[in-house]
């Protein structure tokens, strides 16, 4: 890539994380603030075994996609995943994700479903009786493209449409993400940046209510392959447009983590280690056989925000194993929040074009067709 482009693209996100640190500069608490937060959870059990996001990851695995449209690449034709994850309490989350590319223009297309069903509830008045049950279910849909720019660059970005209905109140939003992803094929780095989220509430919980705010965020990834080694080493910044991301919890006592002693009190001075790795999320990938890698992450704000003081145990730590074949990828997914247990995740990604055609209609549309991650 020339100096002139790679200037414009710099440019054109700085202006970005301008903006947004402009526009969000009074926000401090990450969780329990905003309306559709079941869009921060991850959308593959690789995604979580990797921490819970990843945005600079050119992976064979379609799921990467749904972190960063920019990582929607030719390669990924007609690759289908299809997930589930037994979470906490009883809810269960589906997602489906799916890619096409039209070399007749050069881009590739992402499809995305994201579902939650938080189950029955039983319904009462203020003093117990119960009058029946009621239910509850999140969902998302999503519409992405990338395009490759230059020799080494991809931009992409999609568009959501996002509803959530609990008890007789329902919410519904329309939102986008906007990345970029470089990738030098020659040193096996790979960069990604993503601005997630950003929209508006077409119809709110409440109409005498002002809007809730929806759960932007900004995001930075780095990974690095090694030639001659079976191992990969990710890092991904999150809520990179503000410091101070610490919940604010007066009664919560200092605890010790990873990074040293952190207090959730957003009044108390200095813990600058703490609030520094709060941002971060480290992971580390091994191929332990040709087609078997292993997947372990730490999520620092996570486990802050998330042990116990006296029994910290796995917090914040994440596993995964993936098993790559021909026609399918199968990967799994341990993710510890706290000592109250870990949640598992179990997903599947089908390659359509290596399992079956559709005749001519397939033939017009390239559905068989091969396509290189990089021209």
């Amino acid at each position: 890539m020339d100096r002139f482009k790679f200037m414009q693209l710099t440019r054109v996100c700085g202006i970005l994380l301008l903006s947004l640190s402009l526009y969000t500069s009074q926000a401090q608490v990450v969780g329990g603030q905003y309306a559709m937060e079941y869009l921060r959870l991850a959308n593959a059990p690789h995604i979580s075994a990797l921490g819970g996001m990843n945005v600079a990851n050119t992976d064979g695995d379609i799921s990467f996609a749904g972190q960063n449209p920019a990582l929607m690449r030719p390669g990924l034709h007609n690759q289908l995943g299809l997930n589930y994850n037994a979470y906490y309490s009883g809810i269960s989350i589906a997602n489906l994700i799916y890619g096409y590319h039209l070399k007749e223009i050069n881009t590739s297309f992402v499809l995305g479903v994201q579902y939650l069903n938080y189950g029955n509830f039983t319904e009462t008045d203020n003093i117990g009786n119960e009058y029946g049950t009621f239910h509850a279910a999140d969902y998302s849909i999503n519409l992405g493209a990338s395009r490759q720019y230059g020799k080494n660059w991809r931009y992409g970005t999609n568009i959501k449409w996002a509803h959530s209905r609990l008890y007789d109140k329902t919410a519904s939003a329309v939102l986008a993400d906007i990345g970029v992803n470089y990738f030098d094929t020659a040193s096996l780095w790979d960069l990604g940046i993503v601005a997630k989220n950003v929209g508006f509430m077409v119809d709110k919980y409440s109409n005498t209510n002002p809007a809730e705010p929806l759960p932007l965020d900004v995001q930075l990834g780095i990974s690095k392959r090694f030639k001659h080694l079976p191992l990969k080493l990710l890092a991904t910044v999150h809520h990179i447009y503000t410091w101070d991301i610490r919940y604010d919890n007066p009664t919560d006592a200092q605890t010790n983590t990873v990074f040293g002693s952190t207090d959730t009190t957003a009044d108390t001075k200095g813990h600058f280690g703490d609030k520094f790795f709060r941002h971060f999320i480290f992971g580390a990938e091994i191929s332990i056989a040709k087609r078997l890698t292993a997947t372990v992450a730490y999520n620092h704000l996570r486990r802050s925000e998330m042990m116990l003081t006296d029994k910290p145990a796995l917090a914040g730590f994440s596993f995964g194993l993936g098993i790559y074949l021909n026609k399918f990828q199968v990967h799994y997914a341990r993710s510890y929040y706290s000592l109250a247990g870990a949640y598992n995740e179990i997903g599947i990604n089908m390659q359509l074009n290596k399992l079956f055609g559709i005749g001519k209609l397939g033939e017009k549309t390239g559905w068989k067709d091969s396509y290189p991650d990089w021209e």
